[in-house]
């Protein structure tokens, strides 16, 4: 007689076959939204000389695109839930293209505000949080590894992306080059081509509205889409404002690197290639973050806050270098921050199962999105406020990496963060005694004890198999 099996906190997952395919969709699509995003401070310079505008207008248009993006994320999530995730994210692919393509023909700042930060914006919210989520569904013990295989791009096509823009820039101009850029983003629609039905958990699933007022049931079925429950968890709140303060000052070096770089007296190419080794080192630390993340020796909260205050730490150091005036120590610095910036950026993500658990990562991540654009709507203009009234971007990059210290202590006070293992995920809550009345279908207790006899037994209760 085989000895039953204990049921764990998480599913195993695959851990291969089709999801490593999904790990070549996210690859591609890393480059195309996170890549570009970091390259266009080649355009900040140009749009800076012919619009004739401040350094903090031009700003906005990568803090919209950025905020837009993870605004729009529980949007997709919600979508995805009700509608087939293939073509969520195949709609944003169209959109990210479309606003580049716009952009190429605008007359004023406020047509770049429109074009680039909320339509391209909105695509990349579309299709990044579901791929996302299909990709960690898919995954397991090798969750962080795939992930972090899937945003090693971001450091490879940053390294490729910022020289290759400025040729473009000389070649055809800003016009013909964001033309290009378009043209290059319609190959998202392809990474949303390949997903096919997964194993994630859909909403619709635990959306019970029987028996209820018309808005009551409304606002159950917001309440489920959304997983707004994760809202009055502790730990997710303190979550998220720590990610919201990281994004505050992350983008910071990305967007100001080349315009600080060209104002210290370097050449347009010197500039670039700042960003390409910043490109270089960043597919190396996302690699290497989620292949030792995976081994288990460091929980994922600590391996999280010590990248991040190493990431503070080097862009408060990042004037330093620009002081000594030597090319070389420069070098040096902004190799060292893209490692720890792409180590953390491998870890926010993987983070968030292990706080809500699997079933609720697509709406966590949303959720999360949308609440951190906070930081990185306000981070690059604050940035771009402070060169304005200091003429210099030394006090710029101090605060940019002072808000990643800050979110580390912010960190810190998550529960359980002094012990050597992992808490079990926060579990779902009913919204029945909070925002609708009459009593709950399945109390979560009740639940809990059917899905554990279901996996003792081995009997899992479907639509095509009703009577477990």
């Amino acid at each position: 007689m085989t000895k039953p099996r204990t049921p764990t906190p998480e599913a195993d997952g695959p851990d291969g076959g089709w999801g490593w395919v999904l790990v070549g969709a996210l690859f591609v699509c890393s480059a195309l939204v996170f890549g570009v995003m970091r390259s266009l401070g080649i355009f900040f310079v140009e749009f800076v000389q012919y619009f004739e505008e401040s350094a903090q207008s031009i700003s906005w248009i990568t803090s919209i695109a950025v905020a837009t993006q993870q605004f729009f994320s529980p949007l997709a999530a919600a979508l995805c839930s009700v509608y087939n995730t293939r073509v969520v994210v195949m709609t944003g692919g169209c959109l990210a293209g479309l606003g580049f393509i716009l952009a190429s023909q605008a007359t004023c700042v406020v047509h770049l505000y429109l074009t680039m930060g909320v339509i391209s914006g909105l695509g990349w919210g579309m299709l990044f949080t579901p791929l996302v989520a299909t990709v960690m569904a898919h995954f397991t013990r090798r969750r962080s590894l795939a992930v972090g295989l899937g945003f090693s791009s971001i450091g490879l096509s940053c390294f490729i992306f910022n020289p290759m823009f400025q040729l473009l820039v000389e070649t055809y101009a800003w016009r013909g080059a964001l033309l290009i850029l378009g043209g290059f983003s319609l190959n998202l629609v392809l990474c949303g081509a390949v997903i096919r039905p997964s194993r994630q958990s859909k909403a619709p699933a635990k959306v019970d509205s029987k028996g209820r007022p018309l808005c009551a049931a409304m606002l159950w079925r917001v309440y489920s889409y959304l997983e707004l429950s994760v809202l009055r968890e502790r730990p997710f709140v303190t979550y998220t404002v720590a990610v919201t303060l990281f994004n505050a000052g992350y983008f910071v070096p990305y967007i100001h690197l080349v315009a600080y770089s060209r104002e210290r007296g370097f050449s347009e190419y010197q500039a670039a290639f700042v960003m390409s080794a910043i490109g270089a080192s960043d597919l190396l630390g996302r690699v290497a973050s989620g292949w030792f993340s995976d081994l288990g020796h460091l929980r994922l909260v600590h391996m999280l806050t010590m990248w991040t205050s190493l990431a503070g730490v080097f862009i408060m150091l990042l004037p330093l270098g620009f002081k000594t005036g030597s090319y070389p120590a420069l070098m040096v610095i902004t190799i060292a921050y893209g490692f720890c910036a792409a180590a953390l950026g491998s870890l926010v993500f993987s983070m968030v199962p292990k706080i809500v658990g699997l079933e609720r990562m697509m709406g966590a991540l949303g959720l999360l999105q949308l609440l951190e654009s906070a930081g990185g709507l306000l981070g690059p203009p604050l940035s771009g406020f402070l060169k304005d009234i200091t003429g210099s971007y030394c006090v710029s990059f101090i605060v940019a990496g002072g808000f990643l210290i800050l979110g580390s202590i912010v960190m810190s006070t998550l529960p359980h963060f002094f012990s050597r293992s992992d808490p079990p995920p926060s579990q779902r809550h009913s919204p029945d005694n909070h925002i609708l009345s009459g009593p709950t279908t399945n109390p979560p207790a009740v639940m809990d004890k059917v899905k554990t006899l279901h996996s003792e037994t081995g009997c899992n209760a479907t639509a095509s198999n009703p009577s477990c």
